[in-house]
This record gives structure tokens, C-alpha cells and sequence, in this order.
């Protein structure tokens, strides 16, 4: 029998061998249980933004390769979608993708910082962040953080 981490390692695969091109990646992956029925939530992201047309062609993928090497042995639905603009960025692929944007990103330490994004490496982000002090225009500081000290950053829709 499988355990719960050997099956999500080997759907894991199975999604990443089924994208469309290098552009496109894997962001999370969940197993759940809605009542008899086993849900299997697939969220991909691409650098250029993900098509309904590729969440539909990697769910009839991955649906068949799970049932032809039958890993999921009850009734299941699966779900491929994309990360909505709530969903935390993980990872430095979605945070390159999303250089230019606004952010808020809380650190581990507690302290929330808000800026725009102004790059993004294999390590660290820097962000421009306002500072206003009393009496004098707002300066632009840039911050660098390192994804260790990230707990969780939010892209900040503004509707202008």
C-alpha cells in the first residue's frame, strides 16, 4: 500500500509530465476526502498565465494515467486550476512572474511589509517599499528579503 506522501510524490510527477511546455510549472498539489468521494486539487501556474484550455488538457491527462496504473482506488474528482490572485506565491518562479506588482508579504518574524516587487533571484526578492516620515515627500527604500525569512506574500490587486 502507498503512503499519502508516495502518492502525492508520484502525482507530483504525473502532473509535471503532462504540461505543456517549460513555461508552465506545478504549484501545489492536495488529496482530500469530500465525504465517500476522494478530491484531488492540481493548482499549475505558467510564467505567461495558464489557459483553461491547459487546466482541461492536464486533468484528462493526469485522470487517465491514474486510472490506467490505478493509484487512486476509490471514486474521485480531480480539479486543475490556477492559483487565484488570493493564493500565497511560492516559490521564485511566481514571484518572477510577478516582478512590477504590489505585494504584501508577511515575514516569519511577524512584521508585514508592503511594496512593489521589484525583483527576484534564486535567494532573495527586493521590493520597493514607501517610507513617509513627517513633513517630508515619501522616499522609495529598497528592501531585500530572503524566501527563508517569507512566511507568506499576497499580490495586492489595485483597480485603477
Amino acid at each position: 500500500m502507498h503512503t499519502m506522501s508516495d502518492l502525492k510524490g508520484t502525482l507530483a510527477q504525473i502532473v509535471e509530465k503532462h504540461l505543456p511546455d517549460e513555461s508552465h510549472f506545478l504549484v501545489d498539489l492536495n488529496l482530500g476526502q469530500k465525504g465517500n468521494q476522494s478530491t484531488l486539487n492540481i493548482l499549475i501556474d505558467a510564467d505567461q498565465g495558464v489557459t483553461i484550455e491547459t487546466c482541461a488538457k492536464v486533468s484528462r491527462a493526469v485522470s487517465d494515467e491514474i486510472e490506467s496504473q490505478n493509484l487512486i482506488e476509490d471514486a474521485y474528482r480531480i480539479e486543475v486550476s490556477s492559483p487565484g490572485v488570493d493564493f500565497p506565491l511560492t516559490g521564485k518562479r511566481q514571484y518572477i512572474k510577478n516582478v512590477g506588482r504590489t505585494l504584501k508579504v508577511l515575514l516569519v518574524s511577524g512584521q508585514e511589509v508592503k511594496g512593489k516587487l521589484k525583483e527576484a533571484d534564486d535567494a532573495t526578492i527586493t521590493m520597493l517599499v514607501s517610507k513617509k516620515e513627517k513633513g517630508k515627500k515619501a522616499q522609495e527604500e529598497e528592501v531585500i528579503l530572503s524566501y527563508e525569512d517569507i512566511k507568506k506574500s499576497v499580490v495586492q490587486v489595485s483597480f485603477k
